[in-house]
């Protein structure tokens, strides 16, 4: 059936009626009408504020899928259009409304096809009731076609661009705070409680994500103390950004927990947390790097793993902060089958701090240049903070702080550090 060509009435400039009012640009409406001639044959429709509304007809669904380019903002559909789109006419000539599911058949193909477009619906004073389920279908409004002229035409485009424009935005913010609390999820899994309960040593940590991309990384660490009285540590990161990475660093620090306190320790325990991950991994490509010390019950030393991860830093009391040998360390975890993880016996002495951090920290640029903070500068820069009487908490915040000062602005990785320290001589 062909759409009645509206004809413009004189309407003022500043009708608004409280109405959002659209951007200062011509607005283009797709038709789609099984009229052959089509339907929509006036030279211009004016919105009120007296820009023109630019015009394309479609007899079909095919036709509208091609004519849907990016610049057009509202669709009206003639709910009379057959199911499919070809043209369903009587023995008289006249097109049949056919049957009222199949028409809201063809509401539902258009809106797949143009998800973010506002659609008016076009029907029979009569089919009120099928109007209104068109609306709770997924169309923004609806027109009857013998009241249709040109100032209830531009009105009606007006009202469903921008309440379609309301729908998006809402939709956007509903999404956002459900990312949020996956991501505060994954951020629990990744960061636990550390179970230290009998220690006498004191833990810290500080976790911030890379920021530039807003996503949570797949930087995670952990802490426990298994019954002999030995604390064992681990901090590692999962190469890439997102949640799928979030996720799989989440099974590795639950699997390490597990096999931790199941006893295992050193190469056996990087092992299985290699399997782990070659099952778990979403391809073949994604590897982590891990770094573990088990120190024992007396706090005088510690065995330390490298799975392709910096080595940690140790400070004594009126001594400079070093990093611990990292010699003979063994790949990170996925990359080689079959690999091996030396497990290094290190000397602790009676007072220390130990810290285990991601290469968030280190691979921060030094002003605008090209040139990174890296293991030499962190460590210059851990010793500043410790001459200024630094420890626990505030030595991390202060750490951080000044690497992205350095940096000049955020971070573009993830960040975790870990710092374990033992005051008794």
């Amino acid at each position: 059936m062909p759409v009645p060509v509206p004809r413009q009435r004189e309407t003022p400039a500043t009708e608004s009626g409280g109405q959002a009012v659209l951007p200062q640009a011509s607005l283009t409406l797709l038709v789609i009408e099984d009229d052959p001639a089509g339907g929509l044959t006036v030279p211009e429709i004016l919105d009120a504020d007296r820009h023109r509304i630019r015009l394309r007809t479609a007899r079909n669904l095919t036709e509208a899928t091609r004519l849907l380019t990016p610049d057009v903002h509202c669709i009206l559909l003639d709910l009379a259009l057959p199911r499919g789109g070809a043209a369903s006419r009587t023995a008289g000539g006249a097109a049949s409304d056919g049957d009222p599911a199949d028409q809201l058949d063809t509401l539902r193909q258009v809106l797949r096809i143009a998800p973010r477009h506002a659609v008016l619906v076009l029907t029979a004073e009569a089919d009120a009731e099928r109007a209104a389920e068109a609306v709770r279908v997924g169309a923004q409004d609806f027109l009857f076609r013998d009241e249709l002229d040109g100032r209830v035409l531009s009105r009606a485009i007006r009202y469903a661009v921008e309440r379609k424009r309301a729908d998006i935005a809402q939709y956007k913010l509903a999404e956002s705070k459900l990312r949020a609390q996956e991501n505060a999820r994954l951020e629990r899994g990744l960061l636990p409680t550390p179970l230290l309960e009998g220690s006498d040593l004191r833990f810290a940590a500080r976790y911030r994500p890379g920021r530039s991309r807003a996503l949570l990384g797949g930087d995670f660490y952990d802490t426990v103390r298994t019954p002999d009285g030995t604390v064992h540590a681990m901090i590692g990161d999962v190469c890439g950004h997102g949640p799928d990475e979030a996720a799989l660093g989440v099974e590795l620090r639950i699997a390490w927990r597990a096999l931790t306190l199941a006893g295992l320790c050193g190469d056996d325990l990087l092992a299985t947390l290699q399997e782990v991950l070659e099952v778990e991994r979403p391809c073949e490509e994604i590897f982590a790097t891990l770094c573990t010390v088990d120190i024992s019950p007396d706090g005088r030393r510690a065995g330390l793993c490298l799975a392709g991860h910096p080595a940690p830093l140790i400070s004594r009391p009126g001594r400079p902060a070093r990093l611990l040998p990292y010699e003979n360390s063994g790949p990170a975890l996925g990359l080689l089958p079959k690999a091996r993880w030396p497990r290094r016996q290190v000397e602790l002495g009676g007072a220390w701090s130990l810290m285990l951090y991601t290469d968030g920290l280190i691979e921060g640029r030094v002003g605008e240049g090209k040139e990174r903070l890296g293991q030499d500068g962190m460590v210059e820069m851990i010793n500043r903070h410790l001459e200024r009487g630094l420890s626990g908490e505030a030595l991390l915040e202060a750490s951080v702080t000044e690497a992205r000062r350095l940096n000049g602005g955020e971070l573009t990785d993830d960040v975790a550090v870990v710092l374990l320290s033992r005051s008794t001589p």
